[in-house]
């Protein structure tokens, strides 16, 4: 086949014609492949990019006027106190509850990441993580997902976003396992977008193979075109879904559709409610959320000058406290608004090595960075919300992201499985029940869902001797 005319032109002008150099050694289904990448590929913005026509803050700077984000604390939630934002957790838990009962909250997932820095040759959210029941992370958020349905007599649909190197073996997994019990309308897999990678001297697309651009996923950022795009935002309308809790699939503490916090984001008329937890020490490595010029951002923590993540407030706390998890809650609208603005989410550049094809068709491994990828950040919504607030958890209920491989001193499967069992052991002590010590015990969301659920199935001075999976029916 040939080259349309129009776009060997426009790579001519972009000088990135040396894609082509390999065309007539493809056959037909390489050169048909190739053609469609570089279709897809947006080369007037990617010249843009690399001549470096990015918004690009001085964070430093800026990090100096930040004032601490507007926010319902932990102590005041424990004491039933309006707090920061004037209002209680028990009317947060009304509010959210009956927003799961109308069938207005949906939940998006984030699963575009591959296990290879855990030593895993898949999808990370096939990972098997279950402490005693070895189930994967995709297992344990959609069995929550179905204990909310229970719970509250309406089905939360589930929006997974893969990527194109994840997408094809993660939904035939799910398809495997029926879903984990969730309904066919319940699971609507999308795919997020790619960007190719350049060299960084010269701005060149870069080849992975001779008939492939080197393409990498765009950003949890990019989930906000995808949606559109991939006709999961007519899926909402159908289904009545006005709200969204945003978690990626890394983590299995997220207490997903955690009614509380759906509860401030509505009772707050928030279009953007961001979970956090407090940083121990300044220089944790979180992101922080602050208000700049009225605006809420999360500054990273590479960014935020020491003097300025070590200030105080009278009380003794960090100034700057709020860490970010990425766990918000969405209001649908709001990403809709976001659709018709061209630049709602920048994006930012990372210096990375990639493997590419030289000029003799040959692969080479860089031992250093050579080449820009471009993302965006979901978080870079923030300053664009309408009432923003932050919500903040203990960190051991909420925050433990398989990350790393052993060895590490935290993000381990040793560790996250050491903290789902310790909040499980809590949710049993609490109600009442005794685990003798060495003993491990895993609970099903769809044994129970928190510890009220927890208790609400087992008698007081019930005790466990033996490692045990809690689960329905066992």
């Amino acid at each position: 086949m040939q080259i349309n005319p129009a776009l060997a032109d426009l790579l001519q002008r972009r000088g990135q014609q040396h894609v082509l150099r390999f065309w007539e050694e493809l056959d037909e289904a390489g050169q048909k492949r190739l053609s469609e990448q570089l279709e897809g590929a947006d080369l007037d913005l990617i010249a843009s990019l690399f001549q470096g026509n990015l918004e690009q803050p001085d964070w430093s700077e800026l990090a100096r006027s930040a004032a601490p984000p507007p926010a319902m604390r932990l102590v005041d939630r424990a004491q039933g106190r309006g707090g920061g934002l004037g209002v209680t957790p028990a009317a947060a838990v009304e509010r959210g509850a009956a927003a799961f009962a109308a069938g207005e909250v949906g939940v998006l997932l984030v699963a575009g990441g591959q296990g290879s820095r855990l030593g895993f040759d898949h999808p990370k959210g096939m990972y098997p993580i279950g402490p005693v029941s070895k189930h994967s992370l995709l297992q344990v958020h959609l069995e929550k997902v179905r204990a909310l349905a229970s719970k509250y007599g309406a089905n939360a649909p589930v929006y997974i976003m893969t990527s194109p190197i994840t997408h094809d073996e993660q939904a035939a997994f799910i398809a495997q396992h029926d879903r984990f019990g969730l309904a066919e309308d319940d699971v609507f897999f999308f795919c997020q977008g790619t960007m190719p990678a350049v060299d960084a001297k010269t701005g060149g697309l870069l080849m992975a193979d001779k008939d492939s651009l080197f393409l990498s996923p765009d950003g949890h950022g990019g989930c906000v075109a995808a949606l559109a795009g991939s006709g999961a935002i007519d899926h909402m309308r159908r289904r009545g879904v006005k709200h969204l809790f945003y978690l990626q699939v890394d983590n299995p503490l997220v207490p997903i559709g955690d009614a509380e916090l759906v509860g401030y984001h509505l009772l707050a008329e928030s279009e953007l409610t961001s979970m956090a937890i407090a940083k121990q020490d300044p220089q944790d490595k979180l992101g922080n959320f602050g208000m700049i010029d009225g605006r809420m951002n999360v500054i990273e923590y590479s960014d935020m000058p020491d003097d300025v993540a070590e200030l105080r407030e009278p009380d003794g706390g960090l100034r700057f406290w709020a860490g970010s998890i990425a766990v918000h809650v969405f209001g649908v609208a709001f990403l809709e608004r976001m659709l018709g603005e061209r630049d709602a989410l920048p994006f930012h550049v990372a210096n990375k090595k990639v493997p590419y094809l030289d000029e003799a068709g040959s692969l080479v491994t860089p031992d250093e960075p050579n080449a820009l990828k471009y993302e965006r950040f979901i978080f870079d919504l923030l300053p664009k919300a309408k009432n923003p607030i932050v919500v903040e958890y203990a960190e051991e209920e909420v925050f433990a992201p398989l990350k790393n491989a052993p060895g590490a001193p935290k993000d381990t499967e040793a560790y996250v499985q050491r903290l789902m069992l310790a909040q499980h052991r809590r949710w049993l002590e609490a109600a009442g029940v005794h685990v003798a010590d060495g003993v491990d015990v895993e609970i099903s969301p769809l044994y129970g869902l928190d510890a009220q659920g927890v208790a609400s199935r087992l008698a007081p001075k019930t005790t466990f001797s033996h490692t045990t999976f809690l689960q329905p029916d066992a």
